[in-house]
């Protein structure tokens, strides 16, 4: 960094994208970044979160954090809130996975079965 102008247009960047995650109404979804998620790959998950949902312009799409959701032998896990309907936590995710519930569940409606954790049970 050489410069104050440097510093500004760094931190106008990342605002950008931490404007995805702020809250909004619609659908929310909330990765689980407690050690054991981040341990098992949560934070490649989250960065293919945020990156579908930008590359696809989803505003009404919010992407968050939380702590232990409570089945570290699942990790990643990834739940999906969508008003009017059920929570879904999908299991054991990658980043490959969790474009695929941004095009299929957030976009088309569909919910991935294989992926949730009634699958895995």
């Amino acid at each position: 960094m050489k410069s104050l102008e440097e510093l500004a247009k760094i931190r106008e960047e990342v605002l950008k994208k931490v404007d995805i995650r702020c809250d909004r109404e619609g659908t929310r979804i909330v990765v689980g970044m407690a050690t054991c998620g981040i341990s098992a790959g949560a934070r490649p998950v989250l960065m293919a979160l945020l990156e579908e949902v930008k590359k696809r312009n989803l505003q009404d799409v919010i992407v968050s954090q939380t702590g232990c959701i409570g089945v570290c032998r699942l990790e990643p896990i990834i739940e999906v809130y969508r008003p009017g309907e059920e929570k879904v936590t999908y299991v054991e995710m990658t980043p490959e996975k969790a474009k695929q519930v941004v095009a299929e569940h957030i976009v088309n409606g569909k919910v991935i079965d294989k992926y949730t954790i009634g699958a895995a049970e």
